[in-house]
């Protein structure tokens, strides 16, 4: 399986907006496997991705119970699963965590068990900031997608985010590549601009795109729905289709024979 950590340093900046839609992109552009898995207690991408308020199974209770993870996996769309982190209580919460804390490779031995497709494509949405499930998220991923608001207290971040891509990622055989991704991005604004070019030069070939901001967005999660599916020529969509195409074709180039 091939995997995508989506991270960001701080909270708001729409991490979980980006692994839904991207989730939805790559399954359509690749026609892969696609599975959407939910490692932050918010239980966020379970809404954004259109499961009732009342389900509350998951990674967490499945864990818990040392129930197989394939059965709380959800189809979404053809090819496109959703893997939710699931709603516990704060009891329960501390327990799953210090049974991760007690196995550093506690995600890695649970993606096994899923039997996926060789060619799969697996998207962690990833708490902010340093995390427990961070750290076991950037442990196994072969890439990360790094989401950053075009603002000043975002950029500050960026250096947080590469230090933990430099020691939880770098020192790994299997890790290949770091993204950076500008999102809710005004156009209008010369701040949001003027960060736009400093980061793209300053990350160059590792720059993944923006993401506009766009009324189509913020519909979409109100529906249930991903935009590329409630407004497929919006802005947003284009770009998400745009990102998509970006990570295909690295991923791609990265994983041709030598």
């Amino acid at each position: 399986m091939n995997i995508l950590a989506i991270a960001s340093a701080k909270g708001g900046v729409g991490k979980t907006t980006v692994t839904e839609n991207l989730a939805v992109a790559l399954a359509r552009r690749t026609g892969r496997t696609v599975l959407a898995i939910d490692l932050d207690p918010q239980n966020a991408l379970a809404l954004h991705m259109g499961l009732g308020p009342h389900e509350l199974r998951g990674l967490s209770r499945a864990t818990l119970a040392g129930q197989d993870w394939r059965d709380v996996c959800f189809e979404r769309q053809p090819g496109l699963y959703l893997l939710p982190y699931g709603v516990i209580t704060e009891e329960d919460r501390a327990t799953l965590e210090a049974h991760i804390s007690a196995r550093p490779n506690w995600l890695r031995e649970q993606l096994q068990t899923l039997h996926l497709p060789e060619d799969a494509l697996v998207l962690l949405d990833t708490p902010p900031g340093p995390s427990l499930y961070g750290r076991q998220a950037l442990g196994v991923t072969q890439w990360v997608m790094v989401v950053l608001l075009a603002d000043a207290a975002s950029y500050a971040t960026l250096p947080l985010m590469q230090r933990l891509v430099q020691t939880h990622c770098a020192p790994r055989t299997d890790f290949i590549d770091a993204f950076y991704l500008l999102s809710q991005l005004n156009s209008g604004r010369q701040l949001s601009q003027d960060i736009l070019r400093v980061l793209r030069e300053g990350v160059g070939q590792h720059f993944a795109g923006v993401i506009h901001a766009d009324e189509a967005v913020p519909e979409a999660l109100a529906l249930g729905v991903s935009v590329l599916d409630h407004s497929a020529q919006s802005q947003a969509s284009h770009d998400f289709m745009a990102c998509a195409d970006f990570l295909t074709a690295r991923m791609q180039a990265a994983l041709q024979p030598a």
